[in-house]
């Protein structure tokens, strides 16, 4: 298996907690890392409907059969055992007895919380960041066009095209219906596409109600649905104002570059070059990385962006303490003054110094007034120096 970043911290977690959740999207390595890591324990997966039933219909019986505790797979699916746990957990003295994993942030945190709050470290598992992947080294187009879900890197025989397509599938089949009776499929489908369009850019509920046919009632619960399966997330402005006509509308993007491409009709890592959303594609990718590198070490997102209503505007705030990191996201693979327009602004404005600028270039370089330009492949190591 490709080593992840986030076995440190789930190893600490278990000798913290009693229980451990490792959460994210379906097929983002969830099982194979905990089994590696807890290669001791017994391993139940609640997918298998004849184990469902038994863990619903008698989940003290079920639970019994692992006195030294398990690893249950997917557990939001059988929400009766949580009540059952607290009482096993209370009982017990040894951390790390059982490890949970979940793909539904939403159905797992309402069971968790009702049930074993206190008693559980989170870990969020989010599919290859471009350091995990970098020993594999594809390019830029190739790393938007394939994502980062480990199995398009282990089996040198998937298709990228293919595996996306049945993805997409399963997921709206199966996850959608699970979370919420959406009764036309069709449409949500089409809604996930309008999405894929919107990535990287502000989110206007009124501007996808109208594209998908229903109203923004009806779209606020899909986003819901989307972000709680890990499919999209928001990035929210930076929230300190610094200047009185902020724009206040959350970014759109995707947890996996390689599903929006998908879902924009991408079949091949070449048709990105000159794609119309190159520049939102490695703009997510970028995002992602230092996403993942915060989850990745058991941290919050603290990632915002920022932009007043005359266009200026920062790609990426990084919080870290009192400290505040600006990076901008340029797909060009030629640096010029502009990359360094938007980060002047915001320091003359907030008094800060220096900045990041990732670009899709392939060299780093150190410039003036504290900025540095590097590509994706050297961004999280460049990021550490400023903090």
């Amino acid at each position: 298996m490709i080593p992840r970043s986030a076995e440190i911290k789930l190893r600490e977690l278990a000798l913290q907690f009693k229980a451990v959740a490792l959460i994210g999207p379906r097929q983002s390595g969830k099982t194979t890392l905990v089994r590696k890591v807890f290669h001791e324990k017994a391993y139940v997966s609640l997918e298998n409907p004849d184990i469902r039933m038994y863990a619903t219909e008698d989940p003290r019986g079920f639970l019994s059969n692992y006195p030294d505790g398990a690893i249950l797979d997917e557990v939001q699916r059988t929400p009766q055992l949580f009540s059952y746990l607290q009482q096993i957990l209370d009982e017990s003295g040894k951390k790390g007895l059982f490890i949970l994993t979940g793909s539904n942030n939403f159905l797992l945190q309402e069971s968790i919380s009702q049930s074993l709050a206190g008693r559980i470290g989170y870990l969020n598992l989010l599919p290859l960041s471009v350091e995990e992947i970098g020993q594999l080294k594809p390019n830029i187009n190739q790393l938007i066009f394939m994502g980062g879900y480990p199995v398009l890197y282990s089996d040198e025989n998937a298709s990228v095209v293919k595996w996306f397509a049945n993805y997409i599938n399963t997921y709206i089949e199966r996850d959608v219906r699970l979370l919420k009776n959406i009764s036309d499929l069709v449409v949500f489908e089409r809604f996930l596409r309008l999405c894929a369009g919107r990535s990287g850019q502000l989110l206007n509920m009124n501007s996808l109600a109208n594209e998908t046919g229903v109203d923004q009632k009806t779209i606020a619960a899909w986003l819901s649905v989307l972000e709680t399966s890990f499919i999209i997330f928001r990035l929210q402005p930076f929230h300190k104002n610094y200047n009185k006509r902020i724009i206040k509308m959350p970014k759109l993007y995707f947890y996996d570059t390689g599903l929006a491409s998908s879902l924009l009709g991408i079949e091949d890592s070449s048709q990105i070059e000159f794609h119309p959303f190159k520049g939102n594609l490695f703009e997510n990718l970028v995002i992602l990385e230092f996403l993942k590198h915060r989850l990745n070490s058991g941290k919050s997102k603290n990632l915002y962006f920022w932009r007043d209503s005359t266009g200026n505007e920062i790609d990426l705030l990084l919080e870290h303490g009192e400290r505040l990191v600006p990076v901008e996201i340029k797909s060009g693979m030629t640096v010029t003054s502009e990359y360094f327009k938007g980060i002047k602004f915001w320091n003359k404005l907030s008094g800060n110094q220096g900045g990041l600028i990732v670009y899709g270039g392939t060299e780093s370089q150190k410039r003036s007034e504290g900025f540095i330009v590097t590509p994706v492949s050297g961004c999280i190591n460049v990021y550490k120096t400023f903090v």
